[in-house]
């Protein structure tokens, strides 16, 4: 098949974790013999009109990315350029990324009569609490109406968890379908059999947002080391929590190493050093998260399975469905950073079975959350809806 995958404002390469999906379902697709075009983001900005398409062919990896530079919040004034490149491929099939402003891969659907997907990643109507909801309902409504439109033009929405889409949309138009880890990149180290380069060396990888429990993170590592734990914690990542982490951290000089935004390259380096992998989530900072479950489908979490490492995130659904407690990894109540502290603790004290951990981890997300196992639904999907 010939596939138009739209991702507006995602810059193609980049080092968000929108950057790594796209990139990973676009190679995914292609090795599976599909004709894969990618239109996303440069990550240069706005560079005025003679950039807003660059290039227009050009080939990275193994499919055909075409790079559209608008602001992120105007990805909707994209839609005759989409419309263009559509009448020009003839895509069997055109999948979306939504976002609030985007949704001109459907209506380049919707114009040609083509099956469309809707990649959903985020609740898509927006509860009370949060300020772009309350503008929204002065207003009338008219994003809700857009997105449930959008909705309605997508031959199937593809999400982690059906709660993200509008309650008004039927329940049998939604394919539940988790993110994954590209399980070949980290294979070097997991076939090796070595242990961790530092054998005390604790991760954390993601977002610096309040969320995603970065200060937690720090908090619980603070513990340790009050206790006279000889632990070194690695951060990767960047974000708006960024300058308060490291600004806990200075009480102990030597022991934390903050990493930065790095390319997505480098990720299962940094990761071959490490002894656990952490994803301490807590949803109370984010209203949506509240209203409709816990959503994301974590490739921090998929990704430190794939390079081996034990787990430990916060006991709630679904990550205590990937991450089984004992099994691969440990479970924490959400929030408690005591837990947390006492999780990375045990972990360390039992180095026999955390290596066990994470031998069950990698061969869990190979099995079930690998991006390959991702892309071989999708492809079915589009079989069936072509």
């Amino acid at each position: 098949m010939k596939i138009l995958y739209v991702a507006s404002g995602i810059p193609v390469p980049g080092m968000l974790g929108g950057s790594t999906h796209t990139l990973e379902v676009a190679r995914g697709l292609a090795a599976r013999g599909h004709s894969v075009h990618v239109v996303a983001s440069a990550g240069r900005g706005w560079g005025g009109p003679a950039s807003l398409v660059r290039p227009v062919s050009a080939h990275y990896s193994n499919f055909l990315l075409h790079h559209i530079d608008l602001p992120k919040g105007a990805a909707l004034l994209t839609a005759p350029l989409l419309l263009r490149l559509a009448r020009a491929l003839q895509p069997d099939v055109i999948m979306e990324r939504y976002y609030n402003f985007a949704g001109g891969g459907l209506l380049a659907a919707q114009r040609l009569g083509r099956p469309s997907i809707l990649e959903v990643n985020a609740l898509i109507i927006d509860p009370p609490a949060v300020r772009k909801r309350r503008i929204d309902d002065a207003l009338g409504g008219p994003m809700r109406r857009w997105a449930v439109a959008q909705c309605r033009w997508a031959t199937r929405i593809v999400t982690p968890l059906h709660t993200t889409v509008p309650p008004e949309i039927p329940r049998e138009k939604i394919v539940e379908l988790p993110w994954g880890a590209n399980v070949e990149r980290f294979a070097a180290n997991e076939a090796a059999g070595v242990g961790p380069a530092q054998p005390n060396t604790i991760v954390f990888l993601g977002s610096f947002r309040a969320w995603h429990g970065v200060l937690d993170f720090v908090k619980a590592a603070a513990m340790l080391l009050a206790l006279g734990r000889d632990c070194q914690f690695l951060l990767i990542g960047d974000g708006p929590e960024r300058a308060a982490a490291e600004q806990l951290a200075t009480a102990w000089p030597g022991r934390f190493t903050f990493t930065g935004a790095v390319d997505y390259d480098a990720v299962p380096g940094l990761l071959a050093g490490a002894a656990v992998g952490v994803a301490p989530f807590n949803t109370a900072p984010h209203p949506a998260l509240r209203a409709a479950g816990f959503f994301w489908s974590p490739l921090k979490v998929y990704e430190y399975m794939a390079a081996g490492l034990p787990v430990v995130t916060a006991d709630i659904y679904p990550l205590n469905q990937v991450i089984r407690h004992g099994q691969e990894g440990l479970l924490f109540a959400e929030g408690d950073i005591a837990g947390l502290a006492g999780a990375i603790a045990q972990l360390l004290d039992q180095p026999g079975d955390a290596r066990a951990m994470g031998r069950r981890a990698r061969r869990r997300v190979t099995e079930h959350y690998s991006w390959a196992q991702h892309c071989a639904a999708l492809d079915a999907l589009m079989q069936q809806i072509v």
